[in-house]
């Protein structure tokens, strides 16, 4: 794989523009080896250099996934009024059918998903660890399907692995809730230790992170948090949290424990460049500068936030306050992370009555570096020399972002983020090596048919 290089028509090097001409090339260890900008398509450099035609980006991260969501799409929107509680259950039945095959053929064809656009590194919330009796697998199956899932798409995975221990504040596991469950955070964190270092020890081991997932306050106890985020700690690990998603989970932490979920994550240990708060769509005053002194990051959902009514959470004050800002497309509703980066803004006018709140380059950041570093990648989602090499394009010509650039590349970056759509993606690349060519995956083929029949194998499972 050495010495492979592509030449970018125009690509976004985490400027406010696109930058014309760039030369990439990339070593055998999959990092990129250099990066050179006004290197014409017809210089003797760029020579044997495979072409990418249109904008050409660091890969983009999904911060944020629950694989078998993707199950629901399309099939929790009709009937009565509902909220985010009674799409719950609906996600529950959906849970219940999973079994280790069945989940890394899901898996693989959301990942896949997720591939053609332009995705290249995901953090799945992973929360399905046993039967749905609670009993174990013999091993740690379902962790393992994701994992093999993830090598099958050809993309990177942060396995979030999540500690469930409670039906809410005080309440006990309902029955679809056990196969969520350890018993107590202590096996938990036995059980991640074993699937951690089997990870750090097999030919996955370059694409693969595991780290650490608090599911709320609602599902952990504060001796539980403690005891996650010490594990965390002593790992060096991420450690991701649903935070203030829905009023209800506020009222309860503060009949409870007397404060907010954000004060209780810090009372705890829990903030700190490390920590991800998911969601913070019902945050406060004190909770933002709580998260922003401590540089927590936030990861935003805004197309499953708006399915599920949720809310419209202050992204601009967060990041205002010190919280890098990622991006996750949660429930699947859509996967497409140039929908999820142009919503924070567009979602954020509507909210304000102001435009112009998040600069596109910011957004573009939210999409890729910031979301790498959230799933413990340093030093990726970038465009420079000794980072991994990964970048996906999106053509010029397509329906979308026709005619929304000037000739030199003028306006390009703002064009992906407000035109941009995961249909216009034609090529990806992950570690040096092409995912997706031509808008087509290069080992799986056409993803529709796959999803189909992994989505139609669970409807039948009984």
């Amino acid at each position: 794989m050495g010495g492979l290089r592509w030449w970018c028509e125009l690509a976004w090097l985490g400027g406010d523009d696109a930058t014309a001409g760039v030369l990439v090339e990339v070593g055998a260890d999959g990092m990129l080896r250099s990066v050179r900008a006004g290197v014409g398509r017809a210089d003797p450099g760029a020579a044997g250099a495979t072409v990418l035609a249109g904008l050409t980006v660091p890969g983009l991260v999904n911060a944020h996934s629950h694989a078998f969501h993707r199950a629901l799409r399309g099939w929790s929107e009709g009937g009565d009024r509902g909220s985010f509680w009674t799409w719950r259950q609906q996600m529950y039945d959906v849970a219940a059918r999973l079994q280790p095959d069945t989940y890394r053929t899901l898996a693989t064809a959301v990942f896949a998903e997720m591939a053609l656009s332009g995705i290249t590194t995901v953090g799945e919330f992973h929360y399905l660890h046993h039967d749905t009796d609670g009993r174990p697998y013999s091993s740690d199956a379902m962790g393992e399907a994701l994992i093999a899932a993830a090598g099958d798409a050809g993309i990177r995975l942060t396995l979030l692995d999540t500690c469930y221990l409670a039906g809410g504040v005080g309440t006990a596991l309902e029955p679809v809730q056990r196969r969520f469950s350890d018993g107590d955070a202590a096996t938990w964190a036995a059980r991640v230790d074993r699937l951690a270092a089997a990870t750090a020890g097999s030919a996955a081991a370059d694409r693969i992170r595991v780290g650490a997932a608090i599911h709320s306050v609602r599902a952990l106890a504060p001796d539980a948090i403690a005891e996650v985020a010490a594990w965390a700690r002593h790992h060096d690990a991420v450690l991701h949290a649903h935070v203030s998603e829905q009023p209800d989970e506020n009222a309860a932490c503060l009949a409870a424990y007397g404060v907010t979920p954000t004060e209780l994550l810090g009372e705890l240990g829990v903030l700190g460049p490390r920590f991800v708060a998911v969601h913070a769509t019902h945050v406060g005053d004190h909770d933002i500068a709580l998260l922003g002194g401590s540089a927590s990051s936030v990861c935003l959902c805004p197309t499953t936030e708006r399915d599920l009514a949720d809310g419209i959470g202050p992204a601009a004050r967060l990041a205002a306050a010190g919280s890098p800002l990622c991006l996750g497309s949660d429930a699947h509703a859509v996967i497409d992370l140039w929908e999820e980066a142009r919503a924070v803004e567009l979602d954020e006018r509507l909210a304000t009555g102001q435009r112009g709140r998040h600069r596109p380059a910011a957004l573009l950041a939210a999409a890729t570096a910031a979301g790498a570093a959230a799933l413990g990648w340093e030093g990726g989602g970038l465009l420079q020399p000794g980072a991994p090499a990964d970048f996906c394009t999106l053509r010029a010509d397509g329906v979308a972002l026709a005619g929304t650039w000037g000739p030199d590349g003028e306006g390009a970056a703002a064009a992906a983020v407000f035109a941009g759509r995961a249909s216009e993606v034609t090529d990806v690349v992950v570690g040096g090596r092409a995912v997706v060519a031509g808008g087509v995956h290069c080992t799986l083929g056409p993803v529709g048919p796959l999803l189909h029949a992994a989505l139609g194998q669970l409807t039948a499972t009984p």
